[in-house]
């Protein structure tokens, strides 16, 4: 049997669920020797309806939109530095769209063994759980999707890796 994972993907967007799966894939790929790929997207999508919805006014989405880019670049700054702690090479790949279809098609593209991602939040009503891209992107996944949950052992986990 050859190494289980190739290629890795992990989803990076700022939370600490993000930042738990984007260390247990540093830890995954040093391990299977595997390709790291940090890819993070910017929500047009999102952004878009609230110019639809009268939230914002255009001046208002171009703001909000280089905040949206300069957010996704230090997010991807730090999966990179975080990476180079543990001296595994990491490609950051920064997106634009709605996320669980960029993030699928990125998964495709790439020919991804593994999709890792941050803790699921808790859903209060169906509406939230058709909205939710972290769910989206489990569903749309052409490859096995990894949830990282357990921040302490995994920041453990990340301290103790050479």
């Amino acid at each position: 049997m050859g190494v289980p994972f190739k290629t890795i993907v992990a989803y990076v967007d700022g939370s600490e669920d993000a930042l738990s799966a984007i260390m247990y894939a540093i830890l995954l790929a040093q391990q299977n020797d595997a390709k790291l790929i940090a890819a993070s997207v910017v929500n047009t999508k999102a952004l878009n309806e609230l110019v639809h919805a009268g939230i914002f006014v255009d001046v208002e989405r171009n703001q909000y939109q280089k905040e949206l880019q300069d957010d996704t670049d230090r997010y991807l700054r730090h999966a990179q530095r975080l990476a180079a702690q543990k001296h595994v090479e990491v490609e950051a790949v920064k997106l634009e769209g709605t996320v669980h279809a960029e993030v699928t098609k990125l998964l495709k593209e790439r020919g991804a063994d593994l999709l890792v991602i941050g803790g699921v939040t808790q859903i209060r009503s169906r509406r939230e759980e058709l909205a939710s891209e972290t769910d989206r992107m489990m569903r749309t996944s052409p490859c096995p999707v990894l949830v990282v949950k357990d921040d302490e052992d995994v920041w453990q986990a990340f301290d103790s890796m050479r």
